[in-house]
């Protein structure tokens, strides 16, 4: 099958604006000290369990991985910052982007206490997967993890991925191994996800307490069915 051999673009810092939270650049001293309150203390140390750095054992030793991430070449940090209050309260990241292929990977993500299981969790993912596909023209969206994380399969499959399988011993991580699970989605795909993306956001999509009347998963279901 023929396609198009046009390359993507690479992704350029931007800012990312949705209802509920706005993506960012890594760029300023406030948002590695709002990141740092965020994901630390307690029992927050768990939320770098399966992540290839952290946790840090103080401001200063996350300034510099703030900086390192910040000035990346082959990838793109983006804080999720809540529309009310302004903090940042997670990140992620563009990875293993290539133009020539068309193909670009989100990942790297993080979430605190505060922005999981939100709303405002799920339109990140929405706004990135759109920027990706609309304005960058990737034809192939990856997002991998440790086949041990159970939590970040089970939102890849929400989210509208497909799962592709298992790479063993892809990785060697914090000193143990990583098999890899591989999930994508496609540009021809984007549509239907674009649309259960769009109605599981709605206002109208949930009642006076805030609870979901559809899930996305159901929605996305019912897209593959359709498709």
């Amino acid at each position: 099958m023929r396609v198009d051999a046009s390359p993507a673009r690479w992704p350029e810092p931007t800012i990312l604006v949705g209802q509920r939270v706005t993506l960012k650049p890594f760029d300023r001293p406030t948002q590695a000290a709002e990141l740092y309150r965020a994901t630390h203390g307690g029992d927050r140390e768990d939320l770098w369990r399966y992540l290839p750095d952290g946790p840090f054992p103080d401001q200063a030793t996350f300034d510099a991985f703030f900086e390192r991430m910040k000035c990346s070449e082959d990838r793109v940090f983006l804080a999720i910052l809540d529309n009310v209050s302004g903090r940042a309260l997670g990140w992620a990241a563009y990875l293993q982007i290539v133009p020539v292929h068309r193909s670009i990977e989100v990942g790297y993500i993080l979430y605190s206490p505060a922005l999981r299981r939100t709303v405002g969790a799920t339109e990140a993912m929405y706004l990135m997967a759109r920027y990706a596909f609309e304005d960058l023209g990737y034809r192939r969206y990856e997002w991998k993890c440790n086949a041990l994380n159970e939590a970040s399969k089970n939102a890849a499959l929400r989210l509208g991925f497909r799962y592709e399988g298992v790479f063993r011993q892809h990785m060697i991580v914090k000193g143990r191994n990583r098999d890899t699970a591989w999930f994508s989605m496609l540009d021809s795909e984007w549509p239907s996800r674009k649309a259960a993306f769009e109605h599981w956001l709605s206002p109208e999509n949930f009642d006076q307490a805030g609870v979901q009347k559809r899930s996305l998963s159901s929605m996305n279901r019912e897209g593959n069915a359709e498709a």
